[in-house]
């Protein structure tokens, strides 16, 4: 299949499958739940439709927790939850999209003279200076400390001409979306991030320089609409392919996370006979189908896994906490095959441990591997500025090595690092530690590259003084 009709089927679905198709699972199935005895002998004047509402999941839309909606019916008379049933059950119908008075879709106006205004790329003929294609310097300086930054201070391409030119290794991209959930100011994370040192640098651990060791170019932004998520899906999609095509790998700065559809769908949509893994560092699982807007950070990963975009059995998630996933989220991941690690398996069992199956898991899943890194799976003491952040994180000490080692010992399709928000910190800090996070996998990459891909490699003059 063409570049070109791939592009075409993906803007059909935009259409059709975001605004269209409801999800598939049905979580009452996985929810039903005994009665207490002592309670059941005040629901003899339910209905059998009030009873298959209490045992069902629908209750838990309202009340948090089983236990609770026990409590709130014990402390009841039987006429009282006549009436508490009754109030429930009308206020989840209300809930509920309502055909002929809902907005079922956003409205946009077709006759705008600048609909696509927003993806149009610049014609080279309105360049000032012609040039041959190929990554150039925005920089002054040698050793450049102000004027224009750039990701790693490293070239910049604009095309897929440059990248080709280049014989890119890595093509670092902004997408400065801010539409999803969460604390919306991820649009501004590509500018901290390239504004902050530490990517590019020589990582200590395996003495690799990886600017040494890559071609790596920053490709710019990709622009997105600011008032709609699905708008700016599409364009997404195509820009991470134009990038994947040419054999670079997309290193992408978010952006919230729903912009992990787009980007995986992308790099799985250049080789589709040669399946992706994706393995999902985050506090939170995002697979959450009831969410009223069909893309969102909180349900990308269900979309991708539901769409067959990417086989769940190949899907890793790590560091998962936090309140989103619910008693039914994990038998839901259970039977689709994901292989999830929480900070409760960490807790039991110890990082170390954990941190080897994840890397096992990744080796014997597929030979190809996309990794989307949400900074909400650090702990807020070591990065604050995640869009959802929650507490009881990994620290840096235990993630760096581990995507240290996942970039160097399997072979990378794409890496993104979503959900920054910089202005939830005023300090240095969080960009600085965002950025630690992507040379230690760019690092990675390039000890790849130069055949440093035993398990575990780390240079012996660093691990040793040598002077005993």
């Amino acid at each position: 299949m063409t570049a070109t009709k791939r592009r075409h089927l993906f803007a059909g679905f935009t259409l059709c499958s975001l605004l269209a198709v409801a999800p598939t699972v049905n979580f009452a199935q996985q929810a039903e739940a005994d009665i207490p005895a002592e309670i059941m002998t005040k629901l003899s004047s339910l209905s059998a439709e009030q009873m298959d509402f209490l045992r069902g999941f629908q209750p838990l839309r309202i009340i948090p927790t089983r236990e609770k909606l026990n409590q709130e019916l014990d402390r009841r008379s039987p006429e009282q939850i006549e009436q508490f049933v009754s109030d429930m059950m009308m206020a989840v119908e209300a809930m509920a999209f309502r055909p002929g008075v809902d907005m079922a879709e956003i409205p946009l106006n077709p006759e705008a003279s600048s609909f696509n205004g927003f993806k149009v790329v610049r014609p080279q003929a309105l360049n000032e200076y012609l040039r041959d294609p190929g990554p150039f310097s925005v920089h002054r300086y040698i050793h450049q400390w102000g004027g224009i930054p750039t990701f790693a201070g490293a070239l910049v391409a604009v095309d897929q001409a440059d990248l080709i030119a280049g014989d890119v290794d890595v093509a670092i991209v902004g997408i400065p979306q801010s539409m999803s959930s969460g604390s919306r100011d991820s649009r501004n994370a590509p500018e901290a991030i390239r504004a902050m040192h530490i990517l590019g640098e020589r990582d200590i651990y395996s003495m690799v320089d990886p600017l040494a060791a890559l071609n790596v170019v920053d490709y710019g932004d990709i622009s997105v609409d600011r008032m709609s998520v699905h708008r700016g899906l599409e364009h997404a999609y195509q820009r991470i392919m134009e990038i994947a095509e040419t054999g670079a790998v997309p290193f992408v700065v978010g952006g919230d996370h729903s912009l992990m559809y787009p980007n995986v769908k992308a790099v799985q949509d250049i080789d589709a006979g040669e399946p992706l893994t994706v393995v999902h560092f985050g506090a939170h699982y995002n697979a959450e189908p009831t969410r009223a807007h069909l893309l969102s950070d909180r349900d990308a990963v269900y979309r991708l896994i539901t769409e067959e975009v990417v086989d769940g059995n190949n899907v890793i998630q790590v560091g998962l906490r936090g309140s989103q996933a619910t008693p039914q989220a994990f038998p839901w991941l259970r039977e689709q095959g994901v292989k999830y690690h929480t900070m409760a398996e960490v807790e039991r069992h110890g990082w170390d441990e954990v941190a080897e199956r994840v890397i096992d898991e990744t080796r014997s899943a597929t030979d190809r591997v996309y990794i989307s890194l949400d900074v909400s799976v650090l702990d807020p003491s070591q990065l604050r500025a995640a869009g959802r952040a929650a507490p009881g994180g990994l620290t840096v000490r235990e993630l760096a090595p581990l995507l240290r080692r996942l970039c160097a010992e399997t072979q990378i399709a794409g890496f993104e690092i979503m959900d920054l928000a910089p202005m939830l910190d005023l300090s240095y800090v969080s960009a600085m530690n965002a950025n630690y996070m992507m040379n230690a996998c760019l690092s990675g990459i390039a000890m790849r590259k130069m055949g440093l891909d035993d398990e575990n490699y780390l240079d012996p003059m660093t691990t040793d003084h040598g002077q005993n």
